[in-house]
């Protein structure tokens, strides 16, 4: 009888053990979900495997060092292939199923396009990873809507104002049929005079194709110095071997969309000489020491590469950069929406890898030009030239 008592008195106690760690694990402690949606297969994967990985790699450490003042940080990651639809049925499950209190990406303009429509009508932070300008201006009709990639904007001002040094005026431009190439091609047009450079011819290809020597062929016959290739995914990588092979002398620059060694390995030898805007961690480590960025880019890349065992690229940094601000906001706001999208918001000087953010109710990326810098491929690496 006396074990029997003894015995009861124990189960009372496990009991009362389990309630407590059940009040332990209540409100002040459950989770902060964010939503990731990436383009981790299909054409655009290089962009959305590095941005996945690293969303999974800085949740890890961020939990590691105690979560966001106690609470776990939990990241629920989607796959949109690239496709709109699949975009759009993997931001309603965040938000209805998952309960997530913000989303970052999808990685490109158009999937981030039609994201956006659903973040805004139910009022959920949403940080792009995309470079299309129109994701967050204008900012007034974009209050839920934020983003770390440079845009394409910026872009087009840095290969303009680097033409202009080189005295070069007239160009020809490539650009890919989906939302970054329209994006891309409305800005290559309308900032042209400003630096007056004149587009004397304009070719589109598609997302898939694989031979575009026929736009190639046509832009030969023009008066072009300068050709302009505006895309992402495999396509521009056989621009520049459709080049080579049809002997076109002309010089070839990229968008920022090829910022990254896959692109180069894609390339192969017809890389070699290529111009294009990249963030500075692609040349980081050419980078004087006083510049703010290079700490930042140096601890994301190691870190990445010990990991991963893979080259780090600048889509990931836009994860990166994106996570960062939303953890800062999480620490201020909580899981308030409302205050999550104005701390955000009111970030100011913060040190990224995609650039030095300082957004405002006006500017919802925060970028200038500066966070871009020229770039050169030269047997395989990138080369600062500007």
């Amino acid at each position: 009888m006396k074990n029997r008592g003894i015995a009861a008195i124990l189960i009372l106690l496990l009991g009362a053990l389990v309630l407590m760690s059940g009040c332990a694990k209540g409100p002040e402690t459950e989770p902060y979900v964010v939503g990731g949606i990436f383009s981790i297969t299909g054409p655009a994967s290089y962009l959305g495997e590095p941005e996945r990985n690293t969303a999974e790699m800085l949740a890890e450490a961020i939990n590691a060092a105690g979560g966001i003042k106690g609470h776990p940080l939990k990241m629920v990651i989607y796959d949109d292939e690239g496709d709109v639809t699949k975009a759009r049925l993997h931001v309603e499950k965040l938000l209805q199923k998952d309960s997530a209190v913000a989303v970052i990406g999808p990685s490109l303009t158009h999937t981030s396009m039609t994201v956006l429509d659903t973040t805004q009508k139910t009022k959920v932070p949403l940080v792009s990873c995309a470079a299309g300008v129109g994701i967050t201006a204008p900012a007034a009709e974009r209050q839920w809507v934020f983003k770390t990639a440079q845009t394409d904007q910026m872009a087009v001002s840095r290969i303009y104002q680097y033409l202009q040094k080189t005295g070069m005026t007239k160009v020809a431009i490539l650009t890919v049929s989906t939302g970054f190439g329209v994006s891309g091609k409305e800005q290559l047009l309308a900032l042209a005079p400003k630096f007056g450079i004149e587009v004397v011819s304009q070719e589109v290809f598609g997302e898939k194709d694989t031979d575009m020597t026929p736009q190639l062929t046509k832009m030969r016959g023009t008066p072009a110095q300068v050709i302009i290739c505006w895309g992402t995914g495999p396509a521009p990588a056989l621009v520049a071997k459709n080049m080579k092979q049809l002997g076109v002398q002309l010089p070839l620059y990229q968008s920022h969309g090829a910022a990254s060694q896959k692109f180069i390995e894609l390339a192969g030898d017809a890389g070699d000489g290529i111009i294009l805007p990249a963030g500075k961690l692609a040349i980081y480590a050419q980078l004087p020491d006083t510049d703010p960025q290079k700490a930042v880019c140096k601890e994301y890349a190691e870190k990445y590469q010990a990991k991963f065992k893979a080259p780090v690229s600048s889509f990931g940094g836009y994860a990166y950069d994106a996570l960062k601000m939303l953890t800062k906001a999480l620490e201020q706001a909580g899981k308030d929406k409302e205050k999550i999208r104005g701390a955000l918001e009111g970030i100011k000087n913060y040190v990224g890898v995609s650039g030095i953010f300082n957004m405002s109710p006006a500017d919802h990326n925060g970028l200038t030009p500066e966070a871009f810098v020229m770039v050169k491929i030269e047997k395989g690496v990138f080369k600062l030239v500007d």
